[in-house]
């Protein structure tokens, strides 16, 4: 089972996007029983005595735009013990890796990666909070999960 954790600010827009996106690809390419996959925030500002918001309203619409629900996703922060977890820790920007850090400490096996590095144009996903366009968001994010879930294979972490 190959374990992958998405993360960002704050658990309603890039990351449950990236988590649902890569859920979908992995199930049309019929691996979804080789996968567990999650995300995560790295601050607490989307979760009220102890209950996270659900996924932002136009995020969650731009993914039903291309078919894919998010119904039940609650944000959540990642915790230390996270580190554990998963094998692959995925910040959409370097502000999330470094807060990423912050929580986890350590990173002593490299799990802790920039989301686009899998991409042949590695760069952070700009968040649409601020900007606005999550069909920016949306795009870059299906770039970041092709890409990825073409390297498993490359790699021969997962079989083609």
């Amino acid at each position: 089972m190959i374990r992958v954790l998405f993360i960002c600010h704050g658990n309603i827009c890039r990351s449950p996007m990236a988590e649902f996106v890569f859920k979908d690809l992995v199930k049309r390419s019929g691996y979804e029983s080789e996968f567990f996959i999650a995300s995560a925030a790295t601050s607490t500002e989307e979760i009220w005595n102890g209950v996270g918001n659900p996924v932002y309203p136009p995020a969650r619409e731009e993914l039903a735009k291309h078919g894919i629900g998010c119904d039940g996703k609650r944000a959540v922060q990642l915790q230390k013990s996270d580190y554990d977890k998963y094998d692959y820790i995925l910040g959409m920007e370097q502000r999330n890796i470094r807060n990423t850090m912050r929580i986890l400490k350590e990173d002593p096996k490299a799990k802790v990666k920039l989301f686009l590095s899998y991409s042949s144009r590695p760069r952070d996903i700009a968040d649409p909070w601020y900007t606005g366009n999550f069909a920016v968001t949306y795009a870059d994010i299906v770039e970041g999960c092709q890409a990825f879930l073409d390297w498993l294979k490359e790699e021969g972490i997962l079989k083609k």
